[in-house]
């Protein structure tokens, strides 16, 4: 058994690793830290959790918890992992971090995107990016797992095979995504007040969004050459679900013509076709989040637009599941030997 240890048990995309990992046969969680919930019992804080798991909730020592966990999740703010790591920990333990701390290898860009000083810099070049469908090998011998955001995975997923096969212009790539409010997170805000969120729909983050450099930085890898794209957020009223339509000028023929939607679904099927969470969805199909709710999937479809020359690629995920929760999961089973689709093959909820 694989014993884990969970550090922002409490969270949305904390609670969300615990439900997953009750249904993983190889796991056995042995840590259920939140600062905010110290000696509460973990199904007070969450109900639905009731007789399903009777631990009790600790505290975020980190040091006590490297000496009786194999893997330990961090889904805690950013700064937070950073400013605590040390070697001799990963020594004793593989860590998944949810936050931001390790995604970016050049530290003065998150120092600059965050407004924080990186605590732990030397940890970013071994850090591997645990976007499974990208980087599996690279997981596989990992220490320490930059677990990617929720708007980053559906983003880079949707566009991947057509920017690593140079078939659209990445410098053209614009990001129209939404995302429910439980991206947020549980903390009490304003902003996200049943009353402010429901009958409405808003942008945010406007050209400074924090998950830009992100998705920059991985198409950049996949296209060969550094890229800068448009990326505008929106706030939807709905719990979960990320929807990302991201539209890009095709690359031409040398005839001049445009590539075929079937040369684009075979660049697609070259990278996805034996991927257990990715579903290419039929022609003319458009992704919803209720599709792939509470589950581990990313659903993506494509459109051509003759005559704008332009490919318009959707893509839709769970934002706590494959943006965050499920995603730590799958990386986990590839960082110990598990089959990958282990505690994940779960059909999404529907309705």
């Amino acid at each position: 058994m694989i014993k884990a240890g969970i550090i922002g048990a409490t969270g949305y995309a904390g609670a969300e690793l615990v439900r997953l990992l009750t249904g993983h046969k190889e796991v056995d969680v042995c840590w259920l830290g939140s600062r905010s919930y110290i000696d509460k019992k973990y199904a007070s804080v969450y109900g639905n959790m009731f007789q399903i798991v009777e631990g009790t909730c600790f505290d975020d020592n980190l040091e006590a918890l490297v000496n009786e966990a194999d893997v330990v999740f961090t889904a805690t703010p950013q700064g937070f992992l950073a400013s605590l790591l040390k070697e001799e920990y990963l020594q004793k333990a593989k860590f998944i971090d949810l936050s931001a701390d390790y995604r970016l290898k050049d530290v003065r860009v998150y120092e600059a995107w965050y407004h924080m000083e990186h605590k732990s810099p030397q940890f970013l070049k071994e850090a591997v990016y645990g976007l499974c469908e990208v980087n599996r090998e690279q997981i596989k011998r990992a220490r320490l797992i930059a677990n990617p955001g929720c708007y980053t995975t559906c983003s880079i997923l949707t566009a991947y095979p057509l920017v690593k096969e140079g078939l659209i212009d990445a410098s053209t790539l614009i990001i129209d995504a939404k995302s429910g409010t439980s991206g947020a997170g549980r903390g009490a805000k304003a902003a996200n007040l049943f009353c402010e969120v429901n009958e409405n729909m808003k942008a945010y983050g406007v050209t400074t969004h924090r998950h830009t450099p992100e998705i920059e930085e991985q198409l950049g890898y996949a296209a060969g050459s550094e890229i800068k794209i448009s990326f505008t957020p929106h706030l939807a009223p709905m719990n979960r679900g990320i929807l990302v339509t991201e539209y890009a000028s095709l690359v031409r023929n040398a005839d001049g013509s445009l590539p075929s939607a079937e040369t684009l679904r075979r660049a697609y099927e070259k990278y996805y076709a034996d991927e257990p969470f990715i579903r290419l969805l039929d022609d003319g199909t458009c992704p919803e989040t209720k599709w792939v709710e509470t589950s581990n999937y990313t659903d993506i479809g494509f459109r051509i637009d003759e005559r704008t020359g332009r490919v318009v690629m959707m893509g839709a995920l769970d934002n706590l599941v494959k943006g965050a929760a499920g995603q730590a999961v799958q990386n986990m089973n590839l960082l110990f030997g598990r089959k990958e689709t282990e505690g994940l093959a779960l059909a999404p909820v529907f309705p």
